[in-house]
């Protein structure tokens, strides 16, 4: 009987050793997948943010926005044309394609509205901007290889 059991044993275990190296890439594969759906929360949060609580506001001219823009002198053009672009870097933000350079044209823009917040504001709100920026960079490295296809598409040709 317990010669049975070895040989039945043995298999299990040649099994086992063999299942170990091949474990690990699997676990890879399951990191990677786990890490990729992470950045696509980041990206819908980021789209949902910049959407919904920041261009909204500025696209109905709702009176915080406006009031604000009119602070500092750029009025209801200025306040338009940014709720327009933060609304337009949202969708482009869960545009597969179009993500890379969404991050880092809402990036662009945080820099900007930094440099407001100090400027016009005294600093009052300048971290949001600063928090918003790093998880944008973030998206803009990790999806820059969706660029090429862009490119490409475009009819651009890289030399």
């Amino acid at each position: 009987m317990s010669d049975t059991t070895a040989s039945a044993a043995a298999p299990v275990t040649a099994l086992s050793a063999a299942a170990g190296p091949a474990g690990a890439p699997a676990r890879g594969r399951e990191r990677g997948r786990g890490l990729r759906l992470c950045l696509r929360v980041v990206q819908v949060l980021l789209a949902l943010f910049f959407a919904g609580a920041s261009a909204a506001p500025k696209l109905i001219a709702h009176s915080s926005a406006a009031g604000t823009f009119a602070e500092m002198g750029w009025g209801d053009p200025g306040m338009y044309a940014i709720g327009a672009l933060e609304l337009a870097g949202a969708i482009a933000l869960l545009v597969p394609m179009l993500q890379s350079v969404a991050a880092t044209a809402l990036s662009a823009l945080m820099v900007g509205a930094f440099v407001v917040q100090l400027t016009y504001f005294d600093g009052e709100n300048a971290a949001t901007p600063l928090v918003l920026l790093v998880p944008l960079l973030i998206v803009a490295r990790a999806r820059r290889g969706h660029n090429e296809e862009l490119l490409r598409r475009l009819g651009v040709r890289r030399g």
